[in-house]
């Protein structure tokens, strides 16, 4: 209830934050407030929230995929693929739509996800923190190659805009694809129970009566497909998959079914949150939301990994 009523609060406060002011005189206006909120302020706001509930279901699913708390799309090449991805397109077919490009760099997230969860689960069980500096490794290396392709073919202002989220530019026609996590979180909330199972391994999972492999492919494809439609339309937001899945694990269990609306609600608060903060902190200039995330990011996951050693 809470987290909905400050959910609630932040979308109003959304709307309401800008260069542009809000008033209810005509004259005080240099755009009529309908357009200002129909064509900027509400898809900014519904992009922020779908794009973070999304995030944040992806990063409880890796996590369950990977059995490692440490782990999230951004953290994992899943999203560093996806820039490659839309790379890829702007190399061959540049003048696509957003469509293809999502599409694209939903196949390449896909590639990139399956090659690091079949090495993860190579790494010793008893050393969980090797999966996540794995994962960084990993993307780093994705991340690299496709700096240097972008640098060749003279696209590092584009990659800057695909690899550092931020909402400024999200219009009316620009983020309709985003509404495509609202599909992902509920089909997480339908496989849910079976997530929660499969937490346990495969082998108890598959003693369970579960598909292993078949949840394992459909778990991939909702956490690629979210990962390319978020660096497709407002790029790169690290760490939401991170946070808010091991904040609700630690406030309310592991259970998906009850926690994942919980880590969806967690993940909308938290990167509206980060937009609007980015909005405030220098305004009228704007900090990207990626790099609010950046600089919260890192540090909650030091303090995970502290907790982890102290009740170890």
């Amino acid at each position: 209830m809470s987290a909905g009523l400050c959910l609630a609060l932040l979308v109003v406060a959304s709307l309401a934050i800008g260069v542009e002011e809000i008033s209810l005189s005509s004259t005080a206006r240099s755009v009529p407030l309908a357009d200002l909120l129909s064509i900027s302020r509400l898809p900014r706001t519904l992009a922020a929230v779908l794009c973070g509930a999304g995030l944040a279901v992806a990063g409880q699913i890796l996590q369950t995929l990977t059995r490692n708390r440490f782990v999230e799309p951004s953290t994992a090449g899943t999203a560093q693929s996806a820039a490659l991805g839309i790379l890829i397109v702007t190399l061959f077919l540049p003048a696509t739509g957003l469509g293809m490009k999502a599409l694209v760099a939903s196949i390449c997230a896909l590639a990139g996800t399956a090659l690091f969860l079949s090495t993860a689960h190579r790494l010793p069980p008893e050393q969980p923190h090797l999966v996540p500096l794995f994962g960084m490794v990993y993307g780093g290396v994705v991340g690299a190659a496709v700096t240097y392709v972008a640098w060749q073919n003279d696209l590092l202002q584009y990659l800057d805009i695909w690899t550092n989220g931020e909402f400024s530019g999200v219009l009316r026609g620009r983020y309709e694809l985003l509404f495509v996590a609202v599909v992902i979180v509920a089909v997480a909330m339908l496989i849910a129970e079976r997530l929660t199972i499969m937490a346990l391994g495969e082998a108890q999972a598959t003693s369970l009566g579960i598909d292993y492999r078949r949840m394992t492919q459909i778990g991939l494809v909702l956490v690629s497909v979210m990962s390319a439609l978020s660096v497709v339309v407002v790029g790169l937001i690290p760490f939401v998959g991170l946070v808010v899945p091991n904040l609700v694990s630690r406030l309310s269990g592991d259970n998906l079914r009850g926690t994942l609306p919980l880590t969806a609600l967690g993940g909308a608060i938290l990167v509206l949150a980060s937009d609007i903060a980015g909005r405030i902190i220098r305004f009228p200039y704007e900090i990207p939301a990626g790099t609010v995330m950046g600089v919260i990011g890192p540090a909650v996951f030091l303090w995970f990994v502290l907790q982890e050693r102290r009740d170890a």
